[in-house]
């Protein structure tokens, strides 16, 4: 590599700021070939999210609803690039996971993402634990998804500069 590479990575563990919102673009538009493809890939036979007729009639919404975690796993996915690409060392879990809102084909889904929590791993030195509390959004603004998540993150290299 030479000294004009600039290679994308996510953020080490000193680099995330409590409080900070990071905003992750572009949105990305749901269609109705992800939703079929998501639902019978996980194996998931919910005719709310395949079966245009029965869904067209139920309450409340008349339509395909997307499956929600499609949405949950492209709203984390949306924030790879900006938060953990390449500095991730494991995902520890999921919590306060909320879908308040459904996600439609057509719809476009914005992520934004929130620094509530961090602290050094106490039992794997040069690392830390962060938890991102993850917004989802469709294009008018409705809040579609929430959830919190913990990762565990790399701390800079020693003599590395940000």
């Amino acid at each position: 590599m030479s000294a004009h590479d600039i290679v994308q990575r996510g953020l080490f563990f000193e680099e995330f700021d409590l409080d900070a919102r990071y905003l992750h673009r572009p949105g990305r538009t749901a269609t109705e070939a992800d939703n079929v493809l998501f639902t019978t890939l996980t194996m998931n036979t919910q005719a709310l999210h395949l079966d245009a007729a029965f869904a067209d009639a139920q309450e409340p919404f008349g339509a395909r609803l997307i499956n929600s975690m499609w949405t949950l796993s492209t709203m984390v996915g949306a924030s790879v690039a900006q938060l953990t690409q390449g500095t991730l060392v494991a995902q520890l879990g999921f919590g306060d996971v909320a879908f308040p809102h459904p996600l439609f084909a057509g719809d476009t889904l914005y992520t934004e993402s929130v620094i509530t929590e961090k602290r050094l791993s106490a039992s794997r030195p040069g690392q830390g634990i962060v938890t991102i509390a993850h917004t989802g959004r469709n294009q008018s603004g409705t809040v579609v998804s929430t959830a919190t998540r913990s990762v565990l993150v790399r701390c800079l290299p020693e003599g590395g500069a940000r």
